[in-house]
Order: structure tokens, then sequence, then C-alpha cells
């Protein structure tokens, strides 16, 4: 119940922050109109793309707002042109529909998100300020439908107040709800254009699968060549050794047949080790959640992890998800210099199912996913199943990674892992 009422206010600070948002994006829009009626006489030629430009990084955190606050993806359209290419701007597709989202926005989506701030506003006055100022203000005092002019009808406007402040927050994360899909159904880019950057991505998502499946297959075969099958061929020679030994030389022979045993031993913990890192059984047998449980008391770390899956995902899914993790983990153990690290992993079932993993350090910050391998092979690993790696990583700390994998539930389970 309390998170539930942690979220509905959280969405009352963010419809005001969104209201706001409106209120700027109207001035932006104003802004590149004034640019476009300066083209004729020449002075648009520099405005109308430093304007443009503006309105996309408005354009471009409305999506982000959209997809962190409500769950609703809208897929960027295509980049703007070089600047000082007024014209090449003015046949861009996107930069109108950013210009008519900066006419709109106020009108429709600041409308959307005011609903809930001013019965919250309204409740306010009638359940905080009401009961105060009720007998300066005379006969002529009304609250609503209700007339205050006596302790009864005060205590009907303070209810009432109370009444419209509950409504304004239940009716808050709705109307986030409704102002992102106001925002997709504006800013969302053609449909062609949109399917041809998915076959894109697929195409190298495809790739990075084939080169990923093509390294971990050269990576088997040189452990098994180093490891098990090296001390295979070494145990064959002691056995061979041992034969010999057998009827000149017990004593020898035995020495020659307790290393025997010790190789097979150092062998199978080889084939062991190599399978782990194939796919462990903790995953297999137990899930996501409680496989990040045993990485975390593998770490020297404090790592902590929260887990809210109310099902299994698909084996892949959850692989790819673990490795990913075990990856950042390694990273924030070798480079990040922290001490805590917290890992929360949950399923979104909105429109489009996704599985969603944040992974924070208290480390020093300044993580740059285009230096080393590390990130970057995380990127490639979530690219094949159409996922995403968001980094936040300020100079000072803290790092936040969000990993994204769209799926669906593959298997109800009864209690929340």
């Amino acid at each position: 119940m309390s998170s539930i009422i942690s979220r509905s206010l959280t969405a009352v600070w963010r419809c005001q922050l969104a209201s706001l948002a409106a209120v700027a994006v109207s001035f932006v829009g104003a802004g590149v109109v004034g640019s476009l009626l300066l083209l004729p006489v020449g002075l648009g030629r520099r405005a109308v793309p430093a304007a443009a430009a503006a309105l996309r990084r408005r354009s471009d955190r409305s999506r982000e707002r959209a997809d962190g606050w409500s769950g609703v993806r809208i897929g960027p359209p295509e980049p703007l042109p070089l600047p000082r290419r007024p014209r090449a701007v003015l046949a861009a597709d996107g930069f109108w529909r950013d210009l008519a989202w900066a006419w709109l926005e106020p009108l429709v989506g600041g409308l959307l998100v005011a609903l809930p701030l001013a019965l919250v506003e309204y409740g306010a006055f009638g359940a905080l300020v009401q009961p105060f100022v009720w007998r300066l203000l005379g006969d002529g005092n009304w609250y609503a439908f209700v007339p205050v002019d006596s302790t009864p009808t005060m205590l009907a406007a303070l209810a009432l107040g109370l009444a419209l402040m509950a409504l304004g927050v239940a009716l808050a994360p709705r109307a986030l709800l409704l102002h992102a899909r106001w925002t997709r159904l504006l800013l969302s880019g053609p449909r062609g254009a949109e399917l041809e950057r998915r076959i894109e991505q697929l195409t190298d998502g495809r790739a990075d699968a084939l080169e990923a499946r093509a390294a971990e297959l050269q990576r088997i075969e040189r452990d098994l060549h180093d490891g098990a099958q090296a001390r295979l061929v070494a145990l064959g020679m002691r056995l061979d050794t041992a034969t010999r030994l057998l009827e000149r030389d017990p004593a020898a022979a035995r020495a020659e047949l307790a290393e025997v045993r010790a190789l097979s031993a150092r062998a199978l913990d080889d084939l062991r080790d190599l399978v782990r890192g194939i796919q462990p059984p903790v995953l297999t047998d137990r899930g996501l959640g409680d496989a990040l449980r045993s990485l975390a008391l593998d770490s020297f770390l404090d790592v902590r992890v929260e887990a809210r899956l109310p099902g299994r995902l698909a084996a892949p899914v959850e692989s790819a998800a673990y490795f990913a993790v075990n990856e950042l983990l390694a990273n924030a153990a070798k480079h990040s210099g922290a001490d805590l690290v917290r890992i929360t992993v949950e399923h979104h079932d909105s429109r489009i199912p996704l599985l969603r993993v944040t992974v924070t350090d208290d480390g020093h910050g300044g993580a740059d996913p285009s230096r080393g391998t590390g990130l970057l092979g995380v990127r490639r690993r979530l690219a094949t199943f159409d996922g995403t790696l968001a980094l936040e990583s300020p100079p000072g700390g803290p790092t936040t990674v969000t990993l994204e994998i769209p799926c669906a539930l593959s298997s109800p389970k009864t209690s929340s892992s």
C-alpha cells in the first residue's frame, strides 16, 4: 500500500514537471516560428538550424520521460541535417513533427497533466486553508458547491478538499500514461522509417550474435584444449607409466595412481568450471533472481539484490541478463572503487513486456562506454535480444547502468523471487 501511495505522489510531482516543460516548449516553438519568419530577409539561414536543434533536444527529452515515467517507448526520428542547412532542415519530416508537437503540447498535453495538479491544489485549499480563513471571508465564501459560513460547512469543505486531493493523487499516474501516449502519437517517426531502422537493428544484432557465438565457441575450445584435455592427456601418460611399474615397483605404481586420481579430480573441476561458464546450474534450477544472489555472494563487494520477478523468463534472456550483470560487477570491482552495489531486477508487464535490471554502485563514477570492451560487450550481448544499455556515471559517482530486454514471462511462479 505504501509503495502505491509513493508512486502516486511521485506521479504528481512528475505531472508538475511535465506541465512546466509544456510551458517551456511553447517558447521554443515560438522561437522556431520566429526563425522561419526571418528566412525571407536572410537572418533565418542561421537561426532555423539552431532553433530546430533546440526543439529536437526538447522533443528527445519528452521521449525519454515517456519511456522512463510510463514505459511508453517512442522511436527516435531521423537525425536533423548538419548545421547551416536550413533547406535540408525544412525538408525533414521529423522537424515538422517536432514543431506540431511544440504547438499542441501546451494545449493538450499540458492540460492532461494539469488536471490532477488542479485537483490536488484546489483540494489543498479546501483542506488546509478554508478551516483557518472561513470566518474572515464572510457570508459569500463558497468552496466548490459548499457555502462555508459555519463550522459544519467548514468541516464539509475540509472533507471535500481531502477527497479532491486523494482523487488528484490517484489520477496522476493515469494522466502521465495518457500524456505519454499523446506524446507518442505526435512524435513517433513515420512507419516506413521505423521499419527501416528496425531492419538495420536486426541486421546488426544478427551479426553481433554470430560474432559472439563464434567467440564463445573459440573460448570453449581453448578452455578444453588448455584445461581438461591437457589434464586427460597427462592422466593417460601417468596410467601408462603406472601399468609398466605395477610388477617391478608396486610402490612407485601406487604413487603414479595417486597422481592419476589428483589429475582426474582437477580435470573434473575444469569441466565443471567450463559448464558453469556456459550456463550456471543455479540459473537453470532457480532462475535469475537466485542466480544473481549467488553471484553477489561470490563477489568481494557488498552486493545487495532485490528481485521482483513474478515468474521465469526465457532461458536465453536469463542467461544474457546474468552474464551482463556478472560483467558489470567485474567492472565495478576493477575500476570504480565501489564498496556497495545495488542490483534491482523487475519485470514490467506493459504494452511491451520487458525485463529491467538496474545496477548502481557508489564508486567514483566517470565510466566511459567508448573505452574498454566490458560495456561494449554487454551492449552487444543485449542487442541480440533487442535490448538496450543506459549508463549514467557523472564524475564523483554514483554509476547507474540500466539494462532493458523486451521479453514476456515464460512461466508463472507462486511467489515473488
